[in-house]
C-alpha cells in the first residue's frame, strides 16, 4: 500500500496508508494494482464504518490533505472527486433501516436512491428521490432534491430530519432542528462542504402506487407542445409532476417528451393523463399504474453508465415563446445525438417553505432547465465541443432566466450563477463555512458562493 505516488510523496502517502490500514480500511494509491483511471484523486480510502471515517479525517488533517467524499458513487460529471485530494469513499456504507410506524428511514452515507426505495417499498412507503435510482441519496438530499414526488412532499432536503456528521476535527455530531441547528440549516442546500454525512434520517410517505409513464410527440410539433405544457403545468395540483423536454429516443431521434407522475386519487389522475395526451398528437404513449420502485427502475434504463456527461442548469420563471424557441433550436444544434434538454416544474409543497428556512435558495414556482451533453466514452477528445454546446445553451437562456441555477450540476467556476443561486442565504453560508470548516478541508459537488 505504501507505493510511490505520481507526485513522489512516498513518505506522506505511505504513513497515511499505514495509519488508515491499521484499522482495516482499504487505501488505493496511484501506481497500485487496484488504482484505475476512474479514480481521479490522489488517494482513495474505502471506509466501512463511522470509526474508519473519523480516523481518515483525523489522519488527513494531520497531513494537511484536503478531502472530498464519494457517497453513492453516481455523479454524472465527477465533481466530488478532486485532483490531489483524499477521497473518502462511503459506497460500501449502504445500510437502510425502516421504521414503518414512525415512517422514517435511517440511511447510511453511501446508500443509493434504489437502496432506499427498495427498503421502503416493502412497507408501502416512499422517499422523495430523483428520477434515477443510481444516484447517491445523501448527495441528492443535501443538494436540494428535485424529483417526481417533490410537488406533493417537498424537496428531498425538506424531508431530512437529522444528519450524523463527521467534522474537520474527527468528531461525530448529530444535526437537526434542535441540536446543531446552524449546521443542519447549512447542510440542507450547502451539502458536504461542512463535514461528512455518514448517516441521516429522512421522512417517508405512505404511497402504494403511482400513475405514470411516458408520452412522446413528434419534433415538428415541439413549439405547440411545450407552449401547451407550460399552460397546463401552471395550474397543476400538488399530486402531479411532469418532466418535459427535448429527448432522443434510441440515442438519436429527437422527440418532445412528457414524463408524468400522479400520486393522488386514481380517477383524477386518469383525467390528468388524458389531458396531457391531448396537448398534441402523441407518437407513443405508455402510461399506467405501477409502484414507485418500478417507475424509477424504468427511468434508470435511460442512463448509460459508459457515456460521459456534462450538465448546465438554468431557472426560468415562465416558459415563454422566446425561451421555447431557444430550447428547440438548441435541441436541433446539439453536438451529440444523445444529448437532451429537460424541464422540471417546481410547484407545490416546496414553494410553501420560507426561503430562509434552509440554505436552498429558490422557493417560488419555476422551471429547472437541465442541459445534458452526452457523448461516447471513446470520444473524450471531443469533450470540449460537447461541453461548449451545453454552455452555449445556458448562455442563450440567460436573458430570460432567474439569476442562479441548480447548484449541484454546475461547474465550480460558474461563479456568478453559484453566488446568485443562494440568494439572501449566501452570506450566512459563507460565515458557516468559516465556522465549521475554517481551513477548507471539505470539498463537495455542491459549490458554495465565493
Amino acid at each position: 500500500m505504501a507505493s510511490m505516488d505520481t507526485t513522489g510523496n512516498s513518505t506522506k502517502v505511505g504513513s497515511l496508508g499505514e495509519l488508515i490500514g491499521s484499522v482495516g480500511a482499504s487505501v488505493h494509491l496511484p501506481g497500485s494494482d487496484d488504482y484505475t483511471p476512474t479514480r481521479k484523486a490522489a488517494y482513495v480510502v474505502n471506509c466501512r464504518s463511522v470509526d474508519e471515517v473519523r480516523l481518515t479525517v483525523s489522519a488527513a488533517r494531520a497531513r494537511n490533505l484536503p478531502l472530498s467524499v464519494r457517497g453513492g458513487g453516481q455523479d454524472w460529471v465527477g465533481q466530488p472527486l478532486r485532483q490531489e485530494r483524499l477521497v473518502v469513499d462511503l459506497s460500501t456504507m449502504r445500510r437502510v433501516v425502516i421504521d414503518p410506524v414512525a415512517k422514517v428511514a435511517l440511511v447510511e452515507g453511501g446508500a443509493t436512491s434504489t437502496d432506499v426505495i427498495r427498503a421502503a417499498q416493502s412497507h408501502g412507503l416512499v422517499a422523495v428521490t430523483g428520477n434515477f435510482g443510481s444516484v447517491g441519496m445523501a448527495g441528492f438530499t443535501l443538494s436540494g432534491g428535485y424529483g417526481s414526488l417533490t410537488p406533493k412532499f417537498g424537496l428531498a432536503l425538506d424531508n431530512l430530519l437529522s444528519a450524523d456528521v463527521v467534522l474537520e476535527d474527527g468528531s461525530l455530531v448529530t444535526a437537526d432542528n434542535t441540536t446543531n441547528g446552524e449546521l443542519f440549516w447549512a447542510l440542507r442546500g450547502g451539502g458536504g462542504n461542512f463535514g461528512i454525512v455518514v448517516s441521516m434520517r429522512i421522512r417517508l410517505h405512505r404511497l402504494d402506487a403511482v400513475l405514470g409513464g411516458m408520452i412522446l410527440f413528434p419534433r415538428q410539433d415541439a413549439h405547440a407542445i411545450l407552449a401547451n405544457y407550460a399552460n397546463f403545468i401552471a395550474s397543476a395540483p400538488d399530486e402531479l409532476s411532469v418532466v418535459a423536454g427535448m429527448f432522443p429516443i434510441q440515442g438519436r431521434e429527437l422527440t418532445v417528451m412528457l414524463v408524468p407522475t400522479w400520486c393522488g386519487d386514481p380517477v383524477r389522475g386518469a383525467k390528468a393523463m388524458s389531458e396531457l395526451r391531448s396537448l398534441g398528437r402523441p407518437i407513443h404513449t405508455r402510461v399506467g399504474s405501477l409502484t414507485y420502485a418500478d417507475m424509477i427502475a424504468t427511468q434508470d434504463t435511460c442512463i448509460e453508465s459508459d457515456r460521459r456527461y456534462a450538465i448546465e442548469t438554468r431557472w426560468l420563471a415562465d416558459l415563454k415563446s422566446d425561451a421555447i424557441a431557444t430550447l428547440i433550436a438548441s435541441g436541433a444544434s446539439r453536438s451529440s445525438p444523445s444529448s437532451s434538454i429537460l424541464l422540471h416544474h417546481f410547484h407545490g409543497v416546496g414553494t410553501r417553505v420560507a426561503s430562509s428556512a434552509t440554505a436552498f435558495g429558490l422557493r417560488r414556482r419555476h422551471f429547472l432547465v437541465e442541459i445534458v451533453a452526452s457523448w461516447e466514452a471513446q470520444s473524450d477528445g471531443e469533450a470540449a465541443r460537447h461541453r461548449n454546446w451545453a454552455k452555449s445553451v445556458s448562455r442563450a437562456l440567460e436573458r430570460d432566466a432567474i439569476p442562479g441555477g441548480y447548484v449541484k450540476p454546475l461547474a465550480p467556476d460558474a461563479y456568478e450563477q453559484i453566488d446568485s443561486a443562494y440568494g439572501c442565504n449566501a452570506l450566512r453560508l459563507r460565515r458557516l463555512k468559516k465556522r465549521f470548516d475554517p481551513d477548507g478541508v471539505f470539498s463537495s459537488a455542491i459549490a458554495l458562493p465565493g
